[in-house]
Parts: structure tokens; sequence; C-alpha cells
């Protein structure tokens, strides 16, 4: 469960991957909402997905963030030198900030837009007063730090096969699953 030298334990694991399964479906219920008329079921049905999935990757990024403080990081390849160590640091803030900021400002432009918060039957409480002009801005940042993390992801995902597959260090084997 826990960490080894030299690689993640098991809980690490699994919420990586839980995380990148959900950005996965979050990415996806808004992107093929698209697909369907405004104001159909569909639609509002991948925009509550949206919305539902986009709070549980919140959940589970502050479980990582609590997980990560009691329980370090294993040491990196010595094969690593400072300049990857410090991008992959500013790579790993980056992406934290995505994973709690993105979901934050999506619950604030539902509060902003005045519309109810549900979370799986749960109704949270408005972050903000209903602001048309603060829901439209807000939705702005969102949408536009969402293609960011398209590119946060992809090159984070880009830097792992490159580190497994030109430099063959143990960056990517740390975070998958044991072999015995």
């Amino acid at each position: 469960m826990s960490h080894s030298l030299n690689r993640y334990g098991l809980f690490p694991i699994a919420f990586h991957w839980l995380t990148l399964l959900l950005l996965i479906a979050v990415y996806a219920c808004i992107e093929l909402r698209e697909f369907f008329p405004k104001g159909s079921d569909p639609r509002n049905a991948l925009k509550s997905w949206h919305f539902m999935l986009g709070l549980t990757v919140f959940g589970l990024t502050l479980l990582r963030i609590v997980a990560r403080w009691f329980n370090p990081s294993p040491a990196k390849d010595s094969r690593i030198t400072a300049w990857q160590r410090y991008a992959s640091s500013v790579m790993h803030f980056m992406l934290y900030a995505l994973l709690l900021v993105m979901p934050l400002l999506g619950w604030a432009i539902l509060s902003a837009e005045g519309k109810a918060i549900i979370w799986f039957g749960l109704e949270l409480p408005a972050l903000i007063a209903p602001n048309k002009e603060w829901a439209e801005q807000l939705e702005e940042l969102h949408v536009t730090a969402g293609t960011v993390g398209y590119f946060l992801i992809g090159l984070h995902a880009l830097a792992a096969l490159f580190h497994h597959y030109v430099q063959r260090d143990t960056t990517l084997v740390r975070m998958l699953p044991a072999r015995d």
C-alpha cells in the first residue's frame, strides 16, 4: 500500500490512473454534448455528468494531496537531471492546480448562473451569489483553462513516454502496478 524506495504504492497508483479515467470522462462529456441540440435530454445529461465527475476529480485530488503530504513520493531515478526534476515539479504543480481550480470554477459558474449544484443527488451550496457577468467571465476562464489542460495532460504523458522509451529510466514504471 505504501511506497517502496523506488516506486509508488497501490493507492497513489490507483488515484493517479483513476484521476486520468475521470478526466477522460469529464472532457468527453463536455465535448460530446456538442452533438446534441441545446436543451435536449442527452445534452443536459452530459453536462450534469461533466459537473458531477469534475467535482469528483476535485475530491479525489484533495485526497491525493493529503496522501502525498503523509507519504512523500519515492526517490526519483538518479539519471534524471536537475532541470528535469525542476520541470517535473513545475508540471506536477500545474496539474494539481488544474485539478483543483477547474472544478471550483465550474462550481462558481453554476453558482453565478443561479443553478443548483448537484453532485450525485446531493445539492451543494453556492460558492457565490448569482451574477450573469461573473458567470460569463468565469466560463471564459474555465474554457481557457480546459484547453490548457489538454496540453498539460498531453505533455505529462509525452514526458513519461520520453523517460521510458528514450532515456530508459524508471519514471513511468514508478507509477505502474508492480509485476510480481
